[in-house]
């Protein structure tokens, strides 16, 4: 899931992908829309403006998305849901032509030039070529960067200034869900694979289609072309792939536009006075079916359908990555419940309902770093919750929905081997479930093939968890840095920065506090700073185990941050990760951490002196800071007795 919290040091008066306020940020000039998966569209319902620019086909599908975000009432112990769409957008969503360069005014004087790329990702995901007389950037969303991909942008007009070194990219903000050194199948090995699959069924079976997010278009259309079949969509579906082609004039014989390449495919188009349907239809007496889950029509009910799922990647030791969780869409296909972003208050209700539910400390684990990732995102968190759920309104369902979560989450952390019933085939007992890899996110590797041919100063990850990237020492140089053209990784003096605040948080407290010691139910700093704690594994039952939160933000002058770059003694950087390995671990070298324990005897001034340290830090409202050692071991401030 996208963890970019839309600015762009090089241009601040934009946005990217992210549309909620910046308390310490003037409002934006300008925004930017990748493509219309749930983790990039952060505040967009809430937007009045300015204009946001896109893709024609992202601003048709998204003015006919169907959200389902919900709410905690804490006070009541319900959850609450209500329909929202993004129809008040019409007049603000810009389409912009593909691969043109288009120069947009920001403000008298101020101009901005941006070209549109596809990204290989889902129908109408694009990247932006962002450029001034100063500065330029590319910014990739979600990307799958397969080989033919590189080399056809390699090539192309608009950036092969870029790629042949006459000009240099100040940044690449890319897509780093994956950074591992796993090799992925391509999308073409993939789908071959499918097919030789689905050929060795008997004629009349039934198959239905996981595809519960935008991007595996091209999956329908390979499987319909195979089996001579349509596949059948709800009315939901085939309203937004409908969307996707049209006549430019009211004349019945106008020519059709098609918004993307998928578009006459899936939805159909006319040819003289000929109209060809495309592969999506309503009609369920089809042997392909791709129709809402929870609302399955009486084929899929009634038959024993095969079910086949999408994966990561296949590994040489038949082990599969599984899909579930990745970043980049949820549910975006299933009008599922999300969450809307959790208040302080939001949170402490939660947390209370999961510490007196009866499921394991594991579960309730799972759920807490769920509700940590919401907190410090601004995101919609996705709910395995039916919508028919919403008709209890009570603890009960919230309970369920967030155990749907931890059972989900859990999922997410093994690979995927199937144990399902066989049926009988032609060749022998075939899978009730069909894997096959189709990742719609690049490899490590393949992210290295699109950084090394542009050659940027620097590179600036779109996905990221902090707390992940400090254990295993992870950074920009190291993962990188071989293939920019600049020495000076702005994300590793942030990520640096914040690795010095944690070790000072580590510190033992200092003595004199007068002996006085806080009670243990009153050492949960994290619900007083909006942050989420969990229960310790240490024998001290006291501790109170927190994962430190921080909002990574790029900086304009990277040269005005006090720190330092990681050095060789504490980063071995001196061997990159080897050729495509079938291994799940990290490719950066792994150091065991300090844990992050706080005790009870850490009263809330220091606590407090922590956050507004890093509150200063980050350029907010300056909160002064006052030291125990020279207010004579007061935890109040003094009494202001004026002038004397």
């Amino acid at each position: 899931m996208s963890t970019f919290n839309g600015l762009v040091a090089e241009f601040p008066d934009i946005r990217i992908d992210f549309f909620r306020r910046h308390a310490d940020r003037r409002p934006p000039l300008a925004c930017f829309l990748s493509h219309i998966h749930s983790d990039h569209l952060a505040g967009l319902d809430s937007l009045r403006s300015p204009f946001v620019y896109c893709s024609a086909a992202t601003r048709e599908m998204l003015l006919r998305l169907e959200r389902y975000p919900c709410r905690i009432n804490y006070a009541k112990g319900v959850l609450e849901a209500r329909v929202q769409t993004y129809k008040h957008l019409k007049n603000l969503l810009k389409p912009l032509p593909m691969e043109t360069p288009t120069t947009l005014e920001l403000a008298p004087g101020s101009h901005i030039q941006v070209t549109l790329f596809d990204a290989n990702h889902c129908p109408g995901a694009v990247m932006f070529l962002i450029e001034d007389l100063h500065h330029a950037i590319l910014y990739t969303g979600d990307i799958r960067s397969e080989p033919w991909f590189v080399n056809t942008i390699a090539r192309n007009p608009a950036v092969i200034e870029y790629t042949s070194g006459m000009k240099t990219l100040d940044k690449i903000y890319l897509d780093t869900s994956f950074i591992k050194d796993i090799p992925f199948q391509t999308k073409a090995e993939g789908i071959a694979g499918l097919l030789r699959k689905v050929a060795q069924y008997p004629d009349n079976t039934v198959f239905y289609i996981q595809a519960w997010t935008y991007g595996y278009e091209q999956v329908w259309i390979a499987l319909a072309k195979a089996l001579k079949s349509r596949i059948h969509v709800d009315d939901y579906k085939m309203r937004i792939f409908s969307s996707l082609t049209g006549k430019t004039s009211s004349d019945r014989f106008s020519s059709s536009i098609h918004l993307c390449p998928e578009a006459p495919a899936l939805a159909g188009y006319v040819c003289g006075n000929t109209p060809h349907p495309g592969c999506l239809t309503r009609d369920e007496n089809v042997r392909l079916h791709s129709c809402e889950r929870g609302n399955f029509c009486n084929t899929v009910k009634s038959s024993k359908v095969v079910s086949i799922q999408p994966v990561i990647a296949h590994l040489r030791s038949g082990v599969d990555i599984a899909e579930v969780g990745v970043g980049g869409g949820g549910d975006d296909l299933e009008r599922d419940a999300e969450l809307d972003p959790l208040s302080t208050e939001d949170i402490a209700a939660i947390s209370k309902l999961i510490e007196d539910a009866d499921i394991s400390p594991e579960t309730k684990l799972r759920l807490f770093e769920f509700l940590e990732t919401g907190a410090k995102t601004g995101r919609n968190l996705s709910l395995d919750l039916d919508l028919a759920s919403f008709g209890e309104k009570n603890e009960a369902a919230i309970m369920d929905a967030f155990q749907a979560v931890g059972r989900k989450k859990h999922l997410e952390e093994q690979s995927t081997q199937s144990s399902e019933p066989l049926i009988d085939g032609p060749s022998g007992e075939l899978s009730r479930v069909i894997t096959f890899p189709y990742s719609r996110h690049s490899s490590y590797q393949e992210l290295c093939d699109l950084v090394r041919i542009f050659r940027p100063k620097d590179v600036w990850p779109c996905t990221v968890n902090p707390a992940d990237w400090l254990r295993n020492t992870t950074s920009i140089r190291y993962l990188f840095g071989d293939f920019c053209s600049g020495d000076t990784f702005v994300h590793d003096m942030v990520m640096e920065k914040l690795a010095e605040s944690l070790r000072i948080l580590q510190q033992p407290p200092s003595q004199g506090f007068g002996g006085k010691q806080l009670p243990t139910t009153e050492a949960h700093i994290t619900a007083l700073h909006s942050s989420h704690s969990h229960e310790s594994n240490a024998p001290e039952p006291s501790a109170v185990a927190i994962e430190e939160t921080l909002v990574l933000e790029p900086d304009t002058n990277p040269g005005s941050v006090e720190t330092r770059i990681p050095t060789q003694e504490q980063h071995d950087f001196s061997s990159r990760p080897g050729n495509s390995q079938d291994t799940l671990e990290s490719p950066v070298p792994h150091i065991v951490p300090t844990p992050l324990v706080l005790t009870a005897d850490i009263s809330y001034i220091r606590a407090d002196a922590y956050y507004a340290m890093k509150q200063n830090f980050l350029g907010g409202e300056w909160t002064p800071i006052g030291l125990l050692s020279t207010i004579d071991h007061h935890t109040t401030p003094d009494t202001d007795l004026g002038m004397v």
